[in-house]
Parts: C-alpha cells; structure tokens; sequence
C-alpha cells in the first residue's frame, strides 16, 4: 500500500509540475479525426513506402496503456473506446514541447496529431507532430487486473476493469448491439415502444417480493416495479394490439451469478394470438438475433455448443418431470410430492402447496439438463395466475418458459382475460399471502376493472436481457453482462 502511495505523490508532484509549465492538466474539447480501429482497418494493406510517399495525417485521441522512453525519442501505445495504436515521439520534431512528455504517465489522456507511418517491424503507427495533455491520471493502472482472486473488486471498479480488458468493453458493445436489434426486430412487426410506471401502489405482474418506498407527498408507500405486465395489459384494453417495453424491473431477492435485483427485461404483447405464435415468434427473433450478432445458429456457451436451429423441443412441464424419474403419481398428490421431494433432499422451506412444490423439484431435477433451447409448457394453473387455462385440461394453463443452458430466459403465456377468472385467482393469491407466502400476488381491482371493459385474446412474453447476453457472449456470470452490479457495500 505504500508503494501505492509512493506513487500517486508522484503523479500529483507531475501535476503541479504541468500547472507551472502553463498546461492544464484536464484540458480543453480536442478535434478528433479518426478512431484507432478506423486507422487500422483503412490502413492495414498499405504499405510503409505508399505512405511515406503520400503521408495520412490524422488526430487522435486516448489513454497511454503503454510507455518506452529513449531519451530523445519515446513509443506509446494510446488506447479509444476502438482499440489502440502505436505512437512515436522524436525531440527533434517537437522541440521544446518534448520535455513535456516525461510528465505522462500510463493512465493519461492525450491528444494526438501526426502521420502514419509503418516501423522496422512494420506496425501501423502516428509520427507525432504535435500533442495536447488532456487529462492527468493519478492512479496507476493495475498490472495484473484481470486474474484478480477478488472478482467482486473488478464489478466495484468497473471503469478500471474497461481500461485494461478489451474483450470486457466488447461484451457490452455486443450487449447494446443486442438490444438495438431486439428494438428494430420488434418495430419491423409492427410493435411499438411504451413506458409505464416504475413506481406501483399495487406491484404485480410476477411472484418476486418488492422494494418499498414512501411518497411524502402523497403519504403513501409505493413499490419499485416487479414488472409491467399490468400496465401493458391495460394498454390491450385501450386499443393497442401490438406493444413492448425494454426498461428496468426490481426484485428484492438474493444476488447470485444468475440475479440481480435491478434488471432489464424485455416484455411484448399481442392481441389475438396465443401461445403457439409466440414459440414462432420467440424462435424466429432468436435465430435472426444469432445470424446477426455471430453469423451463425451454433455458439459456444462454456463446455456446450448450443445450436439454436428451429424448431426447438416443447416439452410439457409433467412430461419433463416424469423423464426425470419423478413418479406421476407424485404430480397429482400434495402430501406424495412433499415426500418424494424430502427423501431426495430437495428443500421445501415456506412451500406449502402442489404447485410450488412441483415447482421446487422441477428446478432440482430438470433445469440443470435444459442446456439446448427447450420450451417447458403447460404449467399448473396456480403457479401462472395471470394466464388462460387449457381448454381439453383446466387445471394447467397455455404457457412456456424457454431454457437455455440451464436458465430460465423467457416466460410467457396466453393471457387470461376473463375478469371473473382473474378475480378468483387474485384471491387466491391474497390467501396465499395470508398464509406467508411473500411473493403471492396482491388484489388489484382496477386491472380486474380495466377487464371488465373487456381485453382482446392475447399472448405476452417477457424476455430476461441480462441473462440472454449472458448466453450470447458465453458470460458465466450476471454480474459480467450488468456494467454496475449491485454489490454488498465497501468496507
């Protein structure tokens, strides 16, 4: 630590330094002509004797990541948000400016302007002509950063985790590629994009326990949004048949390599269809994100290869149960499922009801082998209260949920919109909640309202981002696709 210290007084002593020579050490906006991946990719053919004879100039702009000083002449490599490139100093182009540069250090920002030129070992690089100081950096860059034991702290100092690990910056330029195909996708069908609240009097619209607020104002507590689904439902009901929102939700839940309690969810609505399309739907976004992000239907996830060529299997949640060597007979009966699930040391702490006990097994026992894209259908009406039942089989309803390596990645249904129904169901839910159960759905009367004015036939799908740009850039972790995880605080 105070070899650290040792060194951060010695950047601050260069700081002063280049206040007395004039220079602002957290300059001025800087002209900037051309990104270093431009250079290389412009460039890459051309040879050294081609631009000796017809110079490129060019100014750029970035953080030296790279020092070598001769006395009268000094390397760099100067790293953009694009890449890096080499750049040569020489005392005798720059004069008097030279002496500036034995005040960089690894970590400043300058700017750069020059012309290209290849080196005896034929590396594309600027022959500097003149340079700005941009901005002094006071810390010293981490020189073995990126196999820290303490993952956590490269999550907390995210912004020096970019610095120095290109492939970390691509996975979330590959994730905003994601998205902005996900949007694009979605308006070519004729979708629109809507924001609803962030802030519920009544959260609803999945199982998961809230974060709790005060409005003083008001004098009322809300809750940060578990999900939009209501609100988008309410939408169907004034019109709109086709409608999507990519934003925020809020669990108030544990944190794992699979969770984070703020995350990004894509959820869409159709009218008049059902749960069938959206299967086609969901495999043909998917196959056209793949081409388009990887240029192929088969990537690496870990020791896998997925293959997403449709059609994918559709399996029925009690026929993959029973594959899984669950008896049936243990599908059917309360008091058999909770012993069957006990002799196989599966946990059944707070869980006091068929469904969410098949559910606990289900987890334990079939989701760990969901490595291919699989959609698990027709679920138990209890553990779905948003959904239509099946018409040959009311005690399950029209829903899937799609796996991907062993993960949930999308859950979606055809919506109940019988409001009667929707009541019954809501007060099943407030017993639920009477009896424990915290994530049991609250009664909402003005969605059971906004029915009774009557919604459309229609199917909706919710699509969790983190997790599907976890897959798409073969990230083990949560935590390596959200730019800011939430993380317990620094000591």
């Amino acid at each position: 630590m105070e070899e650290v210290n040792e060194l951060i007084l010695q950047r601050r002593k260069k700081l002063e330094e280049l206040k007395a020579l004039g220079i602002d050490p957290y300059g001025q906006p800087y002209e900037v002509t051309h990104h270093t991946r431009d250079l290389h990719d412009t460039y890459k053919e051309v040879s050294g004797e081609a631009l000796e004879k017809d110079p490129i100039e060019c100014s750029v702009a970035g953080r030296i990541i790279a020092w070598r000083n001769f006395g009268k002449a000094a390397f760099s490599h100067i790293q953009d948000e694009t890449g890096r490139i080499q750049v040569y100093f020489r005392k005798d182009i720059l004069g008097d400016k030279f002496k500036i540069i034995k005040k960089f250090d690894i970590g400043d920002i300058v700017g750069i302007k020059g012309t290209l030129f290849r080196t005896k070992t034929n590396e594309l690089t600027i022959l500097v002509k003149d340079f700005t100081f941009l901005t002094k950096s006071l810390r010293p860059l981490p020189e073995k950063w990126h196999g820290l034991k303490d993952i956590e702290l490269r999550y907390r100092q995210r912004y020096v985790d970019l610095i120095v690990n290109p492939e970390v910056r691509e996975t979330f330029a590959k994730r905003s590629a994601i998205i902005k195909f996900i949007r694009d996708f979605l308006e070519r069908e004729g979708f629109i994009e809507v924001e609803t609240p962030m802030m519920h009097q009544i959260p609803g619209g999945a199982a998961a326990k809230p974060f709790k607020t005060h409005h003083n104002a008001l004098g009322i507590d809300l809750y940060l949004r578990i999900a939009p689904e209501l609100y988008l439902k309410r939408l169907l009901v004034g019109g709109y048949e086709r409608v999507y929102e990519l934003n925020k939700n809020f669990r108030n839940e544990g944190i794992s390599t699979k969770h984070n309690p703020e995350f990004t969810m894509l959820e869409f609505y159709v009218a008049y269809k059902d749960y069938n399309f959206l299967m086609d739907f969901t495999e043909k976004l998917f196959t056209e994100l793949l081409l388009k992000i990887h240029g192929s239907l088969k990537i690496p996830y870990g020791e896998h290869m997925l293959d997403f060529t449709p059609p994918w299997p559709r399996i029925t949640m009690y026929e993959a149960m029973k594959s899984h060597g669950v008896p049936e007979d243990v599908l059917y009966d309360y008091e058999k499922a909770r012993e069957w699930a006990r002799a196989e040391g599966i946990d059944l702490k707070d869980v006091h009801t068929l469904g969410k006990v098949l559910d606990e097994i289900f987890k334990e026992k079939v989701e760990p082998d969901l490595i291919q894209p699989t959609f698990i259908i027709d679920y138990p009406v209890e553990l779905s209260p948003l959904a239509k039942r099946k018409k040959d089989n009311p005690e399950l309803v029209e829903r899937f949920e799609l796996f991907i390596a062993s993960r949930e990645i999308a859950n979606a249904f055809t919506e109940l919109n019988d409001p009667a129904d929707q009541k019954e169901r809501f007060m099943k839910q407030v017993e639920a909640r009477d009896r424990g159960d915290e994530e049991a759905h609250r009664f909402d009367e003005d969605f059971i309202r906004a029915l009774e004015y009557g919604m459309p036939p229609a199917a909706g799908e919710g699509i969790g981002i983190d997790r599907l740009v976890m897959v798409l850039t073969n990230s083990q972790s949560i935590r390596d696709v959200i730019l800011f995880p939430q993380l317990k605080p620094e000591k």
